[in-house]
């Protein structure tokens, strides 16, 4: 029988529930359980994907081609497990299959109230979503719901999950609510009054929590525990401190130390042995403890907004854990490039630059910019999405005598569409989960850069993109010194383009960051952040 570990947020939002649902997961993995995870999300869009990353920040994307939230990438790095589009589930997306069965007569001769089929289209996502990608199911399923509770829109998912005991019996569930411990510096004292009043919130609706993941700067006392258990009625050894550490993947550490998977195998009945967490302290311990270090700036478009470029943060901290290497990120706005009239204020110095993923033209100019300064002064480039057609554009302008040469994308009509529209979606209409979207393969040129870095010659990564690498224009951006080191299967469409008379510059139409973790890191964030410190090495020789 699958048990079912839910949580749920209070007092404020970002306090951190995705990394709690992937720390938990991480511990019953230790411990030997299967894991998998949903992520129950009350807006109402069907899916992320047509969202500003302002408003929604990165979009996450499964290996079966769902666009997801970014929680879902927390849980893969976590853990082993590879979620998918059962894995993710929004307002939008339950209230378009109850509406589709309503216009389709699924309900005729039923209740006319609307909320008794809604909830029950969440149980029967929940259970869908429990039998993870192979269908096979799993010891625990950990299901965190978005937002906050007291937010009128989380009310359904909240009212769904209250009803679940009665599915699978009241034995096999576990609540946990992640809230803030406030420390008020000017008084001295921490505060547990925002936590009753969140409790007390999620108690109306009929959901006594077993487990509270308190949230604080600082070490909650016993007596404060205490405080929190009578008036939570939670018993005293479910009130966890969530103390602030210095980097996220301590965070597991820190929540098997204060005992939180042991209040929830014993809640639950699992039988398990003690986790091995040697691995993942092997991992905190090269993050906290770098020899080496440096520094790589991201020109994006969004770089106020460092929740957009989640995983590919993430996938550079990894890449410098086998040389023991702390990353330094400097976030350059692709904007201000141009606007300064060159990229050299902003790139000076760097030991790598990274032009990564994106829509729309703003920016377009400067991140062509930091491609040209990458390649003419020797600094390691890695291309990624849009990143690799800004490069083929920068190849095609500079030095292949294609002036205008553009994308599609930005201007229809140009003279020379370097990249354009993919290939059958000239008349797709509908934007949303219409591009490109999931895992495709790739075959690598052998004794290429990308061959070399990968250790195969054949690869699948995922993909989220529109617009592709036009053939028209192969032979000539390859005289021009562009080489094309991965395509697909077929040969049709470009993959991988590189610079052989470059120290490291490789570009990717894909999206490597969403399958790098800090125990397995993917290897081209790895020998990019392995070339950014050959560079600043040299530079300092």
């Amino acid at each position: 029988m699958t048990k079912f570990v839910f949580i749920t947020g209070g007092v404020l939002s970002s306090l951190g529930k995705g990394i709690a649902a992937a720390s938990i997961g991480n511990l019953m993995e230790a411990r030997g359980l299967t894991v998998t995870f949903l992520k129950l999300d009350p807006y109402v869009n069907v899916d992320p994907g047509t969202m500003s990353p302002y408003q929604h920040g990165e979009v996450y994307v499964t290996f079966d081609g769902a666009e997801t939230d970014l929680d879902l990438g927390h849980y893969e790095r976590y853990t082993s497990v590879r979620l998918g589009k059962n894995s993710n589930f929004t307002t939008g997306r339950i209230y378009h299959s109850v509406i589709t069965k309503e216009r389709r007569g699924d309900y005729l001769g039923a209740t006319v109230q609307v909320i008794p089929h809604i909830t029950d289209e969440i149980r029967q996502s929940i259970l869908l979503g429990a039998r993870g990608t192979d269908g096979k199911g799993v010891d625990v399923c950990i299901v965190e719901i978005g937002g906050t509770v007291g937010d009128i829109e989380s009310l359904p998912f909240l009212e769904a999950i209250r009803q679940f005991p009665f599915n699978v019996g009241r034995g096999n569930v576990a609540y946990c609510h992640v809230t803030l411990v406030p420390f008020v510096k000017v008084a001295g004292e921490i505060k547990t009054k925002p936590t009753q009043h969140s409790v007390n919130k999620l108690r109306e609706i009929g959901i006594q929590p077993d487990v509270l993941l308190c949230r604080a700067e600082v070490a909650i006392p016993d007596s404060h525990k205490a405080k929190l258990a009578l008036f939570c009625n939670v018993e005293q050894e479910g009130v966890i401190t969530a103390r602030d550490v210095g980097n996220i993947y301590e965070v597991p550490l820190a929540l098997h130390a204060e005992g939180l998977d042991d209040i929830l195998v014993r809640r639950l009945g699992l039988e398990c042995g003690e986790p091995d967490l040697t691995n993942w302290r092997r991992v905190v311990e090269a993050i906290d403890h770098p020899r080496d270090e440096v520094t790589i700036a991201l020109a994006g478009k969004y770089v106020e907004l460092h929740e957009a470029y989640k995983s590919l943060g993430e996938a550079l901290t990894h890449g410098g854990i086998p040389g023991r290497t702390r990353v330094n990120l400097k976030w350059v706005d692709a904007g201000e490039i141009a606007a300064r009239g060159g990229a050299e204020a902003g790139l000076a110095g760097v030991d790598g630059i990274l032009v990564p993923g994106g829509f729309g033209e703003r920016g377009i100019d400067g991140k062509i910019e930091a491609v040209r300064y990458a390649r003419e002064h020797g600094v390691p480039f890695f291309g990624i999405c849009l990143g690799m057609q800004c490069a083929v554009i920068e190849t095609a302008r500079n030095l292949a005598g294609l002036g205008k040469a553009n994308s599609s994308e930005f201007v229809p009509d140009t003279l020379h569409p370097v990249i354009h529209f993919l290939p059958g979606q000239e008349s797709v209409g509908n934007k949303g989960g219409t591009m490109r979207l999931g895992a495709y393969d790739c075959d690598l040129v052998p004794g290429s850069l990308a061959e070399k870095t990968y250790g195969t010659a054949h690869i699948s990564e995922r993909h989220r993109h529109r617009y592709e690498f036009n053939n028209d224009y192969r032979e000539r951006l390859e005289k021009a010194g562009l080489k094309i080191s991965g395509a697909s299967p077929d040969g049709s469409l470009v993959e991988i383009v590189e610079r052989p008379d470059h120290p490291w510059f490789l570009a990717v139409q894909f999206h490597p960051e969403f399958q790098s973790s800090p125990v397995t890191p993917h290897p081209v964030f790895a020998g990019f952040v392995a070339a950014a410190l050959a560079h600043k090495k040299k530079a300092a020789a």
